[in-house]
């Protein structure tokens, strides 16, 4: 007998996936946004059912055994069912250090505990799905707004939970940007009409100082230095999935310390396959290339960086990424070309505003 399929609305919100952004160019204006500091830390759903908690990442993995003291005061908060959509960050003096938070997941218990001790980590949280049975993501933003600033104002004081700020300011949005860094890297608006928009991109859009990825490592080639007398690696090669799942090669980092090399060279020579990327792959020699720079070792797609970058066209990142942090937090699946689909300023509007 067929079992009949769940539908997503029976399903609890946080197995539902979070509202992602969609990366643009510029602040967009008018009445329908909000305005909001853009967080550099992992994205969680903390959901409480009675004694039940799931705090899950933006990737779906359990984050409660990284962050007990987190977990802890969930539970320890009076109201029993809820969810909230936030960041988890670590501070660092008067700001957040995403190399302290990177430290968090660690598999050891022992190591763990005493990271949650000495780092302490914040949730520093931005929406409100659901409070004791009344389902607020079907709401819009001014509503989970309100929600959410009721229940902070109540239930937030003596923990580790912070509530984001947001404004409807333009002029505010603009001074946020200019001050991000040291925790922040940007700012999101989103959509003040739309419900919570979970999987995808519609209701939230994320501007940066700099534009930045998530790619999965597809592959590597050696360097032409040798370290120690031994081939290390050079550069990394990058892959971003598309609607039908391939992974693409699109580019390549080079901006690797030396210190780093060796490991990194011990890390894929064991992650090596017979092949990685489904679709567009890294060619033979070219009238650009020499048979060296064409040569490279495929590995297992299993690696998340995120990287920097300034044009991409034709499928490509036109000159080579830098390296921003890796990211353990996200899934290799996750690193699709829908994040590169920049809205940018049509050259008609670049001359009527020079004249």
């Amino acid at each position: 007998m067929a079992t009949r399929r769940r539908s997503p609305a029976c399903e609890p919100l946080w197995k539902r996936g979070v509202m992602e952004a969609r990366s643009v160019d510029r602040i967009p204006d008018g009445n329908i946004w909000e305005y909001e500091p853009k967080w550099d830390g992992f994205r969680c759903l903390v959901a409480r059912d009675g004694a039940d908690l799931h705090m899950v990442s933006k990737s779906g993995q359990d984050l409660r055994r990284y962050f007990p003291e987190i977990a802890q005061q969930s539970l320890a908060l009076a109201p029993k069912r809820f969810v909230l959509d936030g960041e988890l960050v670590v501070p660092d003096g008067k700001q957040f250090s995403f190399d302290r938070l990177l430290q968090r997941i660690h598999p050891a218990a022992s190591r763990v505990q005493k990271l949650a001790r000495k780092t302490p980590a914040l949730f520093l949280v931005f929406d409100i799905l659901e409070q004791d049975g009344q389902k607020l993501a079907e709401q819009d933003l001014p509503i989970r707004g309100a929600a959410l600033e009721a229940f902070a104002k109540k239930h937030f004081p003596s923990t580790s939970f912070r509530l984001s700020p947001a404004s409807t300011s333009l002029a505010q949005a603009e001074r946020w940007l200019q001050a991000a860094g040291g925790g922040s890297d940007g700012i999101v608006a989103k959509r003040r009409d739309l419900p919570y928009q979970f999987g995808n991109r519609d209701g939230m859009q994320k501007i940066k100082k700099y534009r930045s990825a998530d790619c999965v490592i597809g592959g590597f080639r050696y360097g032409e230095r040798r370290i120690d007398g031994r081939k290390v690696v050079g550069s990394l090669l990058l892959g971003l999935y598309d609607d039908q799942g391939l992974l693409h090669h699109v580019g390549f980092t080079s901006a690797l310390k030396d210190a780093d090399k060796p490991g990194l060279t011990d890390r894929f020579e064991m992650a090596a396959t017979d092949r990685s990327f489904t679709g567009n792959a890294p060619g033979g020699p070219s009238r650009w290339s020499t048979g060296r720079s064409a040569s490279w070792v495929p590995v297992k797609p299993r690696a998340v960086v995120e990287v920097s970058y300034d044009h991409f066209t034709g499928g490509r990142f036109r000159h080579g990424t830098t390296i921003l942090c890796w990211r353990p937090d996200k899934k290799p699946a996750q690193c699709t070309l829908v994040q590169l689909k920049q809205k940018a300023v049509l050259p008609d509007q670049l001359l009527r505003r020079a004249r």
